[in-house]
């Protein structure tokens, strides 16, 4: 078997598993949804699920990994309860079909980075024109899943930990110089009062629901990710520590996104926030409309920036996705990890092609399917999204959190999780976890699971 590698700093992980959290829906989802949710009073519930919901998901998928040594689908067999691989399995085909698109998209930014170099701010008005133009945008996300697989092929510690070592630090640096220079435009404050100051009045149950799904989604929870990271930590590690502080990273960098476009938006609607898009609508189209409103200097600089952090972004997650299935190959069918990475990689590119031509190129894709109770087709891009990202996601992070406590029991995860935190026994999160994790927790995530899949397939 081919060596699977291990972090060789505490930090390099941290930076490495934050990375695979933090990606497109940090940039655009968290500040659409919080947009769409009244703004701060979106936020507050977000920031609370996180801790509340996400961590302890987290939490269980790096016991399972540090306590397996293996990937997302041998980690069951490893703990004793091989026919309960079938939760890897399936984490293992969300992380495909979601990097088939995501690469997909981020060649979108790849190639919006060049243009707004160039300072072709009319990109925005021909977006569909841009998007089928397959062989140009197709060869952007070629080169980002060549980039991607040359990082995984290249090792845990030589590839995915150096690679986060500079794409972390590089991305919050560009961050915050776009924050700085967003918040001197006009009517900035406007945008920055309505991300974080809460309007209570602006509480419903549909903004706790998308609050707490964007909190899930955002952490790249349910699909393995953090088993096979956990899979090349140390043994004497403290799970609880580095989970805090990855969960800590992905909501910094979220709160840290809302603070750059917030401001933007302010200026382009003149206070009124009327101007969040929605999904690849606010990136593409609305920001890059104001960078252009900006000026054609300063328009292009910021403008490139921006996309530049954005491909930054992508790539931190598009390596944590491909590393989920090369990780399994590795383990399972004794290829180099090499090997393993070219061929998974070139795998998921051609998986990928029909939602490249999803977007206006092939009227078969671009109206792939019509859900029950809907009144216009949804894409094939968007029928991945909706059944890998938005389903598979949530039921395998239930799965995951029953397995661990009813199944290999909670007793053995505890005593995983305490190796590396002297404290465990009288710790507050001790009690926290059992208090949510035996029915409260799987419970609360296959509600989400059940509601997405009526909602969005039955048209309840």
């Amino acid at each position: 078997m081919a060596a699977r590698g291990n972090f060789s700093s505490r930090i390099g992980f941290i930076a490495a598993a934050a990375g695979s959290a933090v990606g497109l829906g940090n940039i655009w989802g968290f500040p659409y949804e919080a947009g769409a949710g009244g703004g701060a009073i979106f936020v507050l519930v977000y920031l609370f699920f996180c801790f509340a919901l996400c961590f302890p998901v987290m939490l269980t998928e790096l016991a399972i990994g540090r306590k397996s040594g293996r990937n997302a689908v041998g980690a069951f067999e490893a703990l004793g309860h091989k026919k309960w691989n079938f939760i890897g399995k399936l984490g293992v085909l969300s992380g495909v079909l979601i990097l088939s698109f995501y690469n997909v998209i981020a060649g979108w930014a790849f190639g919006y980075t060049f243009e707004m170099a160039a300072g072709n701010f009319e990109v925005t008005e021909h977006f569909r024109a841009y998007t089928t133009n397959i062989f140009a945008v197709g060869s952007y996300g070629l080169l980002f899943m060549i980039a991607t697989a040359y990082i995984v092929s290249k090792g845990v510690s030589e590839g995915i930990e150096k690679a986060a070592k500079v794409l972390m630090p590089s991305l919050i640096i560009m961050m915050f110089s776009l924050i700085i220079y967003s918040l001197f435009l006009p009517n900035a404050m406007a945008g920055i009062k309505f991300f974080l100051l809460p309007d209570f009045s602006k509480l419903t149950s549909t903004v706790v629901f998308n609050a707490m799904g964007q909190a899930f989604f955002s952490l790249s929870l349910g699909m393995g990710t953090f088993i096979t990271y956990g899979s090349y930590i140390k043994k004497n590690d403290n799970l609880i520590g580095s989970a805090a502080l990855i969960t800590l990273t992905d909501v910094g960098i979220a709160i840290t996104a809302g603070l750059m476009i917030f401001p933007l938006i302010g200026f382009i609607s003149g206070g009124s926030l009327s101007g969040v898009g929605r999904g690849p609508e606010l990136i593409f189209v609305t920001l890059p409309h104001i960078f252009g409103e900006i000026g054609p200097t300063a328009g292009a600089i910021v403008g490139m920036v921006f996309f530049l952090l954005l491909c930054f972004a992508a790539l931190t997650s598009t390596v944590s996705l491909l590393e989920v299935p090369v990780s399994y190959v590795v383990d399972e069918f004794k290829l180099s990890r090499k090997k393993a990475a070219w061929l998974m990689s070139g795998i998921v590119y051609l998986i990928g092609i029909p939602s490249l031509m999803g977007n206006g190129y092939s009227s078969y894709f671009s109206e792939f399917i019509t859900y029950i109770g809907a009144d216009q087709p949804t894409d094939f891009l968007s029928f991945i999204v909706n059944i890998a990202n938005d389903s598979f996601l949530p039921l395998g992070g239930a799965l995951m959190v029953f397995f661990a406590v009813h199944i290999w029991k909670k007793e053995n995860m505890e005593a995983e999780i305490a190796v590396g935190f002297e404290n465990y026994e009288n710790s507050w999160v001790r009690k926290y976890l059992r208090f949510v994790m035996p029915v409260l927790l799987p419970g609360t995530l296959f509600i989400i699971f059940s509601m997405i899949v009526l909602s969005t397939f039955f048209g309840f």
